[in-house]
């Protein structure tokens, strides 16, 4: 069977070839376009200059140009689309690689600080979840995905979520069409100005425009040809160019309105329909998979695309002239208001259809190039979170150490004692990312993970804020109060506290630690508590349904060896004076 990186490799190499290969094409048409723009130009000069050639000869050598222009075009987006396929399998292997930091979308926008884990557990950002996980191409995909991160599913949806995901693991074939339809745009529209654009009130142009205007246009091809080919006389042309002049001021005001509005609406609009069309072919077993399978409005996105397109042709030197004459921008612009009046409230339910796809689509996606992943086991009826081999997404499974661990009515609360640099932060994370991949229907990296419902608080990079005036010590302190609210909910908490009280004094750390244990155990809380100063593990004496777990190091030749595996216990040394001389600072020895 194929790997990922067997099928990403081989993809990434055809589509480098068909590249190169259409860029040569391309540069074909370039020349043919040009040559025939200068026997275009020669010819309207031996035409109506010179007057030695007939006009038709003009005219045939004008048509010749539109088939090259139409080529030229299909053939400059089929190498885009080539070069943004190989751009995708290079991502693709760069995740493989463990090299994908920067080079995903970071979901930078969707950062809060005030978030009761997200910070902590680098769900957004340079490097984050996110960046790993989203694949998606519209603004609203992006946003349905990170939504899912941030505020975990009930039970019944993430097992839908699951189901989808599983059929779509293997279809890689499907995320790759997906990926590879439509122009490379930026989508950074938010959903919002999308909806609020469609069913925004139209742009009334005056009733007789609906005949005057293609009446107009009509009558300046008639007059034209008429004149060109010695059948009128110059007068009846010039008169209904001036009647166009006017019909043309007057709408001016109302055509820019729907026009300058348009651009990104409609391009979203665009790569929409060709998503839509796409997954209209697919038959889907999964619930959510069928809502997204079914008749989409791809056909009427279709019809606003190509109004779009034909409104930049008035955009092209050559045919910006006769597009002037056939009132081209005026049109069209009626006919896209008339679009809006008969689809615009669709919008709204068009981009939540292929948002959901998309999300489902990026976690398929994690799920594919993550082989050894596995889908938990979302508990009902029973408080627990019982891991087998949990190791962190974030870290390549290479370099990774699975550790096992459960939280339970009987395990309430572990104090993980440790060294420096030994990996007390990453094994909360580990917790923390694989709880959030759980309940968003995602698979998680542990051989096994059953775990139910609850709510989640971290407190693990809390910093001081300059512009906010905190300090490190009250950004924890005000942290540990949004978790210890949470247990004021229906749900059990499950609280992540990573060197807890470190910014005051051991005897306020003491009695502060104590306090909010309790008060967290006692209000259904299960968690994992981090701490450098041994005093605080003696909690765990004192804490019903507490224990104490370690990590540990070993100082050889020198140099200071982590194996990252959890030990019952507390840790019996520490390596802070060693690493203080390892590096070149005077610790005094006792």
């Amino acid at each position: 069977m194929e790997t990922p990186r067997q099928h990403y490799r081989a993809r990434g190499e055809y589509w480098a070839e068909r590249a190169s290969a259409l860029a040569a094409q391309e540069s074909l048409w370039t020349r043919a376009r040009l040559g025939t723009g200068l026997l275009i130009v020669l010819a309207g000069w031996l035409a109506f200059g010179a007057r030695v050639i007939h006009p038709a000869i003009f005219i045939a050598a004008v048509v010749a140009l539109a088939p090259m222009v139409v080529l030229h075009e299909a053939t400059v987006r089929r190498r885009q689309a080539a070069l943004r396929a190989r751009a995708l399998f290079e991502r693709g292997l760069a995740r493989l690689n463990g090299e994908w930091t920067g080079k995903g979308i970071s979901g930078e926008r969707f950062r809060d600080i005030h978030h009761v884990y997200a910070e902590d557990l680098d769900l957004f950002g340079k490097g984050s979840l996110f960046e790993l996980v989203c694949t998606a191409r519209t603004a609203a995909g992006q946003a349905v995905l990170a939504g899912w991160l941030l505020r975990p599913a009930v039970r019944g949806e993430a097992l839908r979520r699951q189901q989808a995901v599983k059929e779509l693991r293997p279809r890689a074939d499907l995320r790759e069409d997906m990926a590879l339809l439509g122009e490379e745009i930026e989508t950074r529209l938010h959903p919002e100005h999308l909806r609020k654009w469609g069913e925004a009130p139209g742009v009334q142009f005056p009733v007789i425009f609906q005949w005057l205007v293609p009446g107009l246009a009509a009558a300046g091809v008639i007059a034209f040809f008429g004149w060109m080919f010695s059948q009128l006389p110059l007068i009846p042309f010039l008169i209904v160019f001036l009647v166009t002049a006017s019909v043309t001021m007057a709408a001016g005001e109302r055509v820019e309105s729907v026009l300058g509005e348009l651009d990104t609406p409609a391009r979203e609009l665009g790569l929409i329909s060709k998503l839509l069309e796409r997954l209209e072919r697919e038959q889907f077993s999964a619930e959510l998979l069928k809502r997204s399978g079914g008749r989409f409005g791809a056909r009427a996105i279709a019809e606003m695309e190509k109004l779009v397109e034909r409104v930049d042709w008035a955009h092209n030197i050559g045919f910006a002239p006769v597009a002037y004459m056939l009132l081209w921008k005026v049109q069209h612009a009626i006919a896209i208001e008339r679009w809006r009046q008969r689809h615009g409230r669709d919008v709204a339910e068009w981009l939540e259809t292929l948002a959901l796809f998309e999300a489902l689509a990026s976690l398929s996606n994690y799920a594919y190039e993550q082989p050894s992943t596995t889908f938990p086991d979302l508990a009902e009826g029973e408080t627990v979170w019982d891991a087998k081999g949990l190791t962190h997404p974030l870290l390549a499974e290479s370099k990774a150490v699975a550790n096992d661990l459960r939280l339970d009515p009987m395990h309430r609360l572990w104090i993980i004692s440790g060294s420096n640099m030994s990996g007390k932060s990453t094994l909360l994370r580990a917790v923390g990312v694989n709880t959030i991949l759980a309940w968003t229907g995602a698979p998680v990296r542990a051989a096994q993970l059953r775990l139910s419902a609850f709510a989640l608080g971290a407190a693990i990079r809390t910093v001081d804020s300059l512009l906010e005036g905190h300090s490190r010590f009250f950004a924890e302190i005000t942290r540990l109060r949004q978790i210890v609210d949470l247990t004021n909910g229906d749900m059990p908490v499950l609280f992540l506290l990573d060197e807890l009280l470190s910014g005051t004094n051991s005897h306020d750390r003491r009695l502060g630690a104590d306090g909010i244990l309790r008060a967290l155990i006692g209000r259904a809380g299960f968690g994992l508590v981090t701490t450098h100063d041994l005093a605080l593990t003696d909690i765990a004496s004192e804490l019903p349904a507490a224990g104490n777990i370690h990590l540990e190091d070993r100082f050889e030749n020198g140099q200071i060896q982590f194996d990252y595996r959890l030990r019952e216990g507390v840790v019996r040394r520490s390596n802070a004076l060693e690493l203080m001389r390892s590096i070149g600072l005077p610790a005094r020895i006792q």
